[in-house]
């Protein structure tokens, strides 16, 4: 007996399958559904926020803010607002840095002149930081590729968490001392 392969196969609800026409697969197809099906499996990837303390070298007096890991930034940034509100010492560059647009332009807010120092703090992690001060918008504080390759943290994408567990020896953690004060060795660390 002859069997006939059907002109094209049904799918689930009886809707024609594309993959499937003449008893031979297409492969374009395929493809086409390989890649939606991966891109719905996949949940968007989202912004991880840390929660970092932020003082003030001279005073130490100190503020949290919310800082946003961004591995497309190359140093470390603090809005221009948050500098001037917070009362942070500006240091003014020798050069301005000239700041480029991910498609190689020039940005429109122009360029870099002052960066400030900072004692930064996140759990238990200790460091003091050059950051550059510019217009972020709403955002407080960026940590770039400088700071992510320097420390290398565990960060769960999904959940937004971070980890600092793989830090170079020369990064500063809060050593508590029992029956004595607190100590501090600081990581230094500039935004260039």
């Amino acid at each position: 007996m002859e069997q006939t392969v059907p002109r094209a196969q049904k799918g689930r609800a009886g809707i024609t399958d594309p993959r499937r026409v003449a008893g031979t697969v297409n492969q374009k197809a395929v493809q086409k559904v390989k890649a939606r099906e991966v891109r719905q499996t996949f949940k968007p990837l989202r912004e991880v926020w840390m929660n970092v303390g932020i003082e003030k070298v001279d005073t130490h007096e100190g503020r949290t803010v919310k800082a946003l890991l961004d591995s497309g930034a190359t140093g470390l940034f603090m809005s221009k607002s948050l500098a001037q509100k917070g009362g942070y010492r500006l240091i003014k560059l020798d050069r301005p840095l000239q700041v480029r647009n991910v498609d190689g332009t020039g940005n429109s807010r122009g360029a870099i002149t002052h960066e400030v120092e900072v004692n930064m703090f996140y759990k238990g992690h200790v460091e003091r930081v050059r950051m550059d001060v510019c217009e972020l918008g709403k955002t407080d504080v960026i940590l770039g590729m400088l700071w992510l390759a320097a420390h290398n943290p565990e960060i769960d994408w999904e959940k937004g968490e971070v980890k600092m567990t793989r830090c170079p020896p020369l990064c500063g953690k809060v050593v508590r001392i029992k029956g004595k004060k607190e100590t501090r060795e600081n990581c230094k660390m500039g935004s260039r």
